[in-house]
């Protein structure tokens, strides 16, 4: 971003009041968690399947060995913390300036900064559910389950919440994400090619502005 573009940007943050901030993959890279299109992302690696086969709803129930394999290896990065980006947009939260953060990551590090309107449109890694019983874990218990992770209460196999390939976005997740857009002065788009969520149905804020991946 040139100069004249960023001093533009810093003058619509100012005056903005009701800031929206809409992110992707590109938003924790420098947590240390590849993005899916970089030099170290999922599709530049080899696998023996493609990665959009291998965490499809379907492979995860034909195979949920390799599956979950795949998922914690590849997925998790329980060691990863906020970075300047998280924490700038928890303190505009704090200070009243930013009504909500839509995101397309599932690491919860939005969260672990101190943000609290979070729309997590692909879900969250943090949250794990029982198939059979709706018993609930946290990362840390979802992964000391097992390869196939089971549920301590029912036996069930335990899920991660997370939106995998053939599987649709939670509705309510949608219709939070997309008022908080509606009611923006300012929308920033950072981090993201926009190629996996279409938000054609929001009406545009008064001022919007992107930031490459």
């Amino acid at each position: 971003m040139d100069e004249e573009k960023l001093l533009k940007l810093q003058t619509w943050v100012k005056e903005a009041r009701r800031l929206v901030f809409f992110g992707g993959a590109g938003v924790s890279t420098e947590s240390g968690i590849p993005d899916f299109r970089g030099v170290d992302g999922l599709y530049h690696q080899q696998f023996k399947e493609p990665p959009e086969t291998i965490i499809s709803h379907s492979y995860y129930l034909r195979k949920p060995e390799t599956f979950f394999e795949f998922y914690r290896t590849r997925m998790l990065y329980p060691d990863a913390r906020p970075n300047i980006v998280h924490k700038k947009l928890a303190d505009w939260e704090a200070e009243g300036r930013l009504l909500a953060v839509v995101t397309q990551n599932i690491d919860g590090l939005h969260q672990a900064a101190g943000s609290r309107a979070v729309y997590e449109l692909h879900g969250s890694v943090h949250r794990n559910t029982c198939q059979r019983c709706g018993a609930r874990y946290t990362l840390e218990e979802f992964m000391t389950l097992g390869d196939v992770p089971k549920c301590r209460v029912c036996g069930g196999r335990v899920k991660p919440d997370v939106v995998l390939y053939e599987e649709s976005l939670d509705q309510a997740t949608i219709v939070g994400a997309v008022d908080a857009i509606r009611r923006a002065d300012l929308l920033i788009v950072a981090g993201t090619s926009l190629t996996t969520v279409s938000c054609s149905s929001t009406r545009r804020p008064r001022r919007a502005t992107t930031s490459p991946t």
